[in-house]
């Protein structure tokens, strides 16, 4: 099985900073794609960061400029940062992970439980 743990949100005030980790564990050969998603109060969950490995990233045009996704292969762990925070980046934020178990397996998706992400004004 693979395990996500996401940590790093909590409270920040407008224009302020977080970075969000994501850590995966267990049976893990590769990670084909990373992800990090948010879902705010009445409001369906929507993409906020993707990132294909050896490709480029992708934004939601409302984080350009403001998050960087990445991520460290060794430590099995994709981050997020996020800078300018605003008010309406207030939201869970999850993390999603395309996961390779073995060698010649299909990827699987994995979601992490989420962190909360409180921007005030």
């Amino acid at each position: 099985q693979v395990q996500l743990v996401e940590s790093g949100g909590g409270l920040v005030q407008t224009g302020g900073s977080l970075r969000l980790s994501c850590a995966a564990s267990g049976s893990i050969f590769s990670i084909n794609a990373m992800g990090w998603y948010r879902q705010a109060p009445g409001k369906q969950r929507e993409l906020v960061a993707t990132s294909k490995t050896g490709g480029s990233a992708n934004y939601a045009d409302s984080v350009k400029g403001r998050f960087t996704i990445s991520r460290d292969i060794v430590k099995k762990t994709v981050y997020l940062q996020m800078n300018s925070l605003k008010p309406e980046d207030t939201a869970v934020y999850y993390c999603k992970l395309d996961v390779v178990r073995r060698a010649g397996w299909s990827s699987q998706e994995y979601w992490g439980p989420g962190t909360q992400v409180t921007v005030s004004s």
